[in-house]
């Protein structure tokens, strides 16, 4: 018997091994999110959600991450389509300019945006020429997001679009069909796996943002930066209860919406 048990375990020491070191970075994920969400009681944490603050920034997170996804996609899916389509001097270089948000401290991003939008400069100026303000004020909530979380959105939707079989645009435009129609009938449709799983990652990238918030639109106050201003003020005990608040909404939000890709997995 044990010899049975040491035989399997040999032939199986790759698997093994691979769940060993994957088990210690899922309990170094789990282990923290876990001990801060328990460490309010429900009474503590339906007090704190039923608080104005809270729910307002709770609520003004989720609606500006959601705008700037709803951007992200109009502006984000025809360049990613560009992108799986077209070789081009610089592609390599667009490509990685795309990505650059991610690598940039959002520190530095929310003054970058700062000095193009902000009022003392010339964009800034022309938007506030029609009643549109970005500093201390929703918009600029809303660039901040966008700006951070917009590359996950073209970078899944481009690879998205390049499983799609070119053969089958060609064909439908044999039929007599235009370059739009092709687009939307066959292209989008077959395409949407990513791009609404680069939707869902930006959505919740945008929702976890601070950084760019900070320095570009530090008010109306989202979730996060609620947290921050209360762990300064008041201490952990006051700002546990609201992080905890806003990590249960984020995971209940990414399983629904993971949940709804992985049924259409079956479907697409």
């Amino acid at each position: 018997m044990i010899r049975n048990i040491w035989r399997w375990i040999a032939q199986r020491r790759l698997t093994i091994t691979f769940l060993l070191l994957g088990m210690v970075i899922l309990l170094f994920i789990f282990i923290p999110l876990a001990k801060m969400i328990f460490s309010s009681s429900p009474s503590i944490l339906w007090d704190t959600l039923l608080e104005g603050e809270v729910r307002s920034a709770i609520w003004l997170s989720l609606y500006c991450a959601l705008i700037a996804t709803a951007v992200g996609l109009v502006l984000g899916v025809p360049l990613a389509y560009f992108l799986a389509r077209h070789r081009f001097p610089g592609k390599r270089f667009v490509e990685a300019l795309i990505d650059v948000p991610i690598v940039v401290p959002h520190i530095a991003t929310g003054i970058a945006l700062l000095f193009v939008f902000g009022k003392s400069f010339l964009i800034g100026r022309a938007f506030d020429a029609i009643g549109i303000d970005f500093v201390f004020a929703v918009p600029g909530i809303i660039i901040a997001m966008l700006f951070v979380s917009v590359p996950f959105l073209i970078d899944s939707a481009k690879q998205g679009f390049e499983k799609v079989d070119v053969r089958l645009e060609k064909v439908s435009r044999t039929l007599g069909a235009s370059p739009w129609q092709t687009f939307f009938s066959v292209s989008l449709p077959l395409a949407k796996r990513g791009i609404f799983g680069g939707a869902v990652m930006m959505w919740a990238r945008g929702i976890s943002e601070f950084g760019a918030v900070l320095v570009l639109a530090s008010y109306p106050t989202i979730a996060p930066i609620l947290v921050y201003d209360r762990l300064e003020q008041y201490g952990l005990d006051y700002a546990l209860p609201v992080a905890a608040l806003l990590v249960i909404i984020c995971i209940i939000i990414f399983i629904v919406l993971r949940s709804i890709a992985y049924r259409g997995e079956r479907t697409w």
